[in-house]
């Protein structure tokens, strides 16, 4: 995106990349259908930035998924909303629009520099770079660093500059991981994680429906329904996503986190204690619990899991685990299984125009700076719109008069 408007704004354009080829995050995001943006409205879109929507809404504002949507329009890729309030291409995938876009900039002049992995500064400010023909050197007029954050680095995006930019005096907040699955604590006495069952039987299979509450340390309580999926070690998945950087800054502050499943999210509590106090003569508890209010399989699992004998046969505590079964996680999972990671540049290291306050004509934007959003197209939307603020940036840098 920055070296689209710098190439349009009548700039020289070269775009070093450290793998074989360009966008290979991009194309990873789209292996599953390209999510490119979201629907809702955008003051409801800027909540999704948490603390940080002050610095990046005017960026979106300049960018927004409208925007976006029309820019890819010019491209020749049409685009719609699924039921979520999500927004595809129409043919779900990543690699038309990356052809497109690619296919553009190259008619507008942007020389592409491939396997050049960036090492910092020579001593005369020359950009430094690692290549399979040895270490070369590159006098640039402005520098736009579009780094990523330190998830997925097979892809490129490893984190090694963090070192380079604290070097120079730049202030980097740790990178951490987010959008990322989560470790359960112990389940039982000389046990960690899942039991041998449970991961044996019900590893990889979608919880649904469900609705994730979460309870904050000041007494704020968050609801949101959706699914997510049992792994080895604990749980993943987009509604685990929604609730990542809460869940990740409370075991940083307290060694671990409670999240609590309503596994009977169209059921009352009323209507779910009538059931469980219904006598049930013969039948199990299981064949009980499954004709009258539908639980089976990884959600019969759960409470056998989770719960106690003595909790599973007292009508009013089970009715009251169906509603907010209690799972407690320790630990991320590491940041290279992330989709994305927390942390980066801080905003306070960069001027209005996203340069450097520590480099004078090194510019930062994307992923690379400390801001972070869940999935559902937030994270596309903001990097673009980083990216294209950028470049508008360089070029009034690069136009202002000289002292």
């Amino acid at each position: 995106m920055a070296a689209e408007m710098l190439i349009n704004k009548g700039f020289r354009v070269d775009l070093f990349d450290a793998m074989p080829s360009v966008g290979r995050k991009f194309l990873l995001a789209g292996r599953g259908g390209l999510n490119l943006t979201h629907s809702e409205e955008l003051p409801t879109f800027m909540t999704r930035f948490a603390e940080r929507q002050s610095e990046l809404a005017p960026l979106i504002a300049d960018f927004t998924p409208t925007d976006l949507r029309d820019w890819a329009t010019g491209l020749g890729i049409e685009t719609f909303v699924g039921t979520s309030g999500r927004v595809f291409p129409t043919d779900m995938k990543a690699a038309p629009l990356l052809r497109a876009w690619l296919h553009r900039l190259r008619q507008a002049g942007v020389r592409f520099h491939m396997r050049h992995r960036w090492l910092g500064w020579a001593e005369d400010g020359a950009l430094r770079f690692a290549t399979s023909q040895g270490e070369a050197t590159h006098q640039a007029t402005a520098t736009v660093l579009a780094l990523g954050g330190a998830s997925w680095a097979r892809l490129g995006s490893d984190g090694a500059w963090a070192p380079i930019l604290q070097t120079i005096g730049a202030n980097v907040a740790p990178l951490r991981p987010a959008n990322c699955g989560f470790d359960v604590a112990s389940t039982g006495p000389q046990r960690e994680g899942w039991s041998e069952h449970l991961r044996t039987r019900f590893a990889g299979q979608p919880i649904k429906p469900v609705i994730i509450e979460f309870r904050d340390d000041q007494g704020g309580i968050t609801r949101q329904q959706g699914e997510f999926v049992l792994t080895d070690t604990g749980v993943e998945g987009s509604l685990i996503y929604a609730f990542s950087a809460r869940i990740r800054d409370q075991i940083d502050a307290s060694s671990q986190a409670t999240i609590y499943l309503d596994l009977l999210p169209s059921h009352t509590p009323q209507q779910v204690l009538t059931e469980t106090s219904r006598a049930r003569g013969p039948r199990s508890l299981s064949t009980h619990l499954k004709s009258r209010l539908g639980i089976q399989g990884i959600k019969m699992a759960l409470l056998h899991e989770l719960l106690s004998p003595a909790e599973l046969n007292n009508p009013a505590i089970l009715a009251e685990r169906l509603k907010a079964l209690p799972v407690t996680l320790s630990k991320a999972r590491p940041i290279d299984e992330a989709i994305s990671t927390a942390g980066g540049v801080t905003f306070e290291s960069l001027d209005a125009n996203g340069m450097l306050k520590a480099r004078p004509g090194v510019f930062c934007c994307g992923e690379m700076l400390d801001w972070e959003a869940p999935t559902g197209g937030y994270l596309l939307t903001a990097s673009l719109a980083s990216g294209r603020a950028v470049g508008a940036g360089v070029w009034r840098h690069l136009s202002a008069p000289q002292d």
